[in-house]
């Protein structure tokens, strides 16, 4: 038996322009980092000739297959397929929190299976080439309408700047901060559940097929992402990092309609009458979750005014996908 244990991510800022559509012409940055909530992929062998099935995945539902074409779940049958494995698997899949929330779960789900697929065919896979793979895996192969961000985060971990040259040319940069800087910017934090869950595909086509009208806002958000890095990384407030998520939340909420609601801008709203910075929705919009900087003796008044929401307790710079057990 193989386990992986592979981080969901925060994005911060420059979300949008680490899509090849763009930054293949324009450039583009992320910053960002992965948390301590996971996605969890458990595989191990079995002899199908014992059973009336060759392979058997276990997640929202279970299948029980005997061969890898009659699988329901296309990112489970294509990547099983590109690793030339037909039978006498079974994979089960967990999480800490639920897909389809803005965290970067589909793509932490296509690390988590090939690092845990290659740990089960006893290959080594080296963390660029990791989040090469399920990059290639979900724009060419499943043709999932993504970017490049989710997939880097997932398999490196970390707090890091993300820049996008190429497609062949992406650059991870761990930031340096202090320990007690990166535990005060930990500390303000706050991340909450809007009780809404989304299939983002949707949002994201339409970032794409807008994408000559909205490069302005684009270009203003990768902007952004050079003013964090500076404040991270200066010796002034970290709170000048919260006012800052304010500004790029406002350039999001601008590219396509749907990102918000009322819902949304209702939380928001009440975050900020109560003394919150900043905040943003995280992923492509719609619902999932909503992150907020509040200075620590800002936050009972914020976490009243948002009882009646689920609080998410998370930390920042979590490690990247790592087998966790192995067993022959």
């Amino acid at each position: 038996m193989f386990i992986c244990k592979t981080p969901l991510r925060i994005s911060f800022f420059g979300g949008g322009t680490d899509f090849p559509e763009y930054f293949q012409e324009h450039g583009g940055a992320v910053l960002g980092t992965a948390i301590d909530k996971y996605i969890y992929h458990s595989v191990t062998r079995f002899p199908s000739e014992l059973f009336d099935y060759s392979v058997r995945l276990a997640y929202r539902k279970v299948e029980c297959v005997t061969s890898v074409a009659e699988i329901e779940h296309t990112p489970f049958r294509e990547i099983l397929k590109t690793f030339g494995i037909e039978k006498d698997v079974e994979i089960s899949l967990s999480a800490d929190l639920p897909s389809f929330s803005g965290l970067g779960s589909s793509s932490s789900f296509t690390v988590g299976l090939i690092n845990a697929l290659n740990a089960f065919q006893g290959k080594f896979i080296s963390t660029p080439e990791l989040a090469h793979l399920a990059i290639h895996m979900e724009r060419e192969v499943l043709k999932e309408a993504v970017g490049c961000q989710d997939q880097i985060f997932a398999a490196y971990g970390g707090l890091n700047l993300v820049e996008f040259k190429s497609t062949d040319n992406i650059v991870v940069s761990r930031i340096p901060l202090t320990k007690t800087r990166l535990q005060d910017l930990d500390d303000s934090l706050l991340m909450y559940f809007t009780g809404i869950t989304r299939n983002a595909a949707n949002l994201e086509k339409q970032k794409l097929e807008n994408l000559s009208k909205i490069q302005d806002n684009l270009k203003r958000i990768h902007k952004l992402v050079e003013k964090a890095h500076n404040v991270l990384l200066g010796n002034g407030p970290l709170s000048d990092f919260g006012r800052l998520l304010d500004v790029t939340w406002r350039e999001k909420r601008s590219l396509v309609s749907g990102v918000s609601n009322p819902k949304i801008d209702h939380m928001y709203q009440l975050s900020m009458e109560a003394g919150a910075l900043g905040g943003k929705l995280l992923g492509a919009g719609g619902g999932g979750f909503l992150l907020f900087y509040v200075p620590k003796e800002r936050q009972p008044a914020v976490q009243k005014a948002l009882a009646n929401f689920y609080e998410i307790p998370f930390s920042i710079n979590a490690p990247g996908s790592h087998i966790i057990h192995s067993s022959a």
